[in-house]
C-alpha cells in the first residue's frame, strides 16, 4: 500500500496492516472462547486468555500498540496474517481487533457467524447452570439453528 506523506507529493510504502475495531455484544469470556473454537476451528490451546491485555503482533513479528485479553496468534490465523484479538472494554464487552488484511477472511460474515455461535454458547451456559439441557441442529443450506432446551420444571 502506498501512502502520501502529509504536505508533500512524495509517497512511501506502508508495510504495516492497520487494525480495525469491531464493537460486539460479547460479555461472557467462556462463551466467546467456545464460539471462537467453533467458528474459527481453533483448539483451546490456540486461544490465549489473559487477565491483563497483551500486545498483538503484526505479520512482520512486530509488537503492535493494540492490546487484547483474548488472542489468537498469527501462526494460527494464516500465512502473512496478524494476531486476532478481543479486548474487554469499560462497558464489559469484548471488542474484536482484526487487521485490515485479515478482515478479508475474518470480516463481517465471519463476525456474524461468531455472533450466532456466541449466542448459542451463552444460552447453553446459562441454561446448564439451571440444570437444563440444550441441544442444537443446523440447517446446512441456510445455516440457521434450531435450539431445544429441556429440563424445565
Amino acid at each position: 500500500m502506498l501512502l502520501q506523506e502529509p504536505g508533500t507529493s512524495k509517497t512511501k510504502e506502508n508495510n504495516v496492516s492497520r487494525y480495525c475495531i469491531v464493537k460486539t455484544v460479547f460479555t461472557d469470556k467462556t462463551a466467546l472462547v467456545a464460539a471462537l473454537m467453533e467458528t474459527g476451528k481453533w483448539s483451546l490451546d490456540q486461544i490465549e486468555v489473559h487477565a491483563t491485555p497483551q500486545s498483538l503482533v503484526g505479520w512482520k513479528d512486530d509488537e503492535r500498540a493494540e492490546k487484547a485479553h483474548i488472542i489468537i496468534r498469527k501462526r494460527h490465523v494464516g500465512d502473512m496474517s496478524n494476531d486476532l484479538g478481543f479486548a474487554k472494554t469499560e462497558e464489559e464487552t469484548y471488542q474484536a481487533i482484526i487487521s485490515e488484511y485479515d478482515s478479508t477472511r475474518y470480516g463481517a460474515k465471519w463476525v456474524g457467524q461468531l455472533r450466532q455461535n456466541y449466542a448459542f454458547h451463552k444460552l447453553k451456559l446459562d441454561q446448564e447452570e439451571m440444570g437444563r439441557t440444550v441441544t442444537r441442529e443446523r440447517c446446512p443450506e441456510s445455516g440457521h439453528q434450531r435450539v431445544e432446551i429441556t429440563g424445565y420444571r
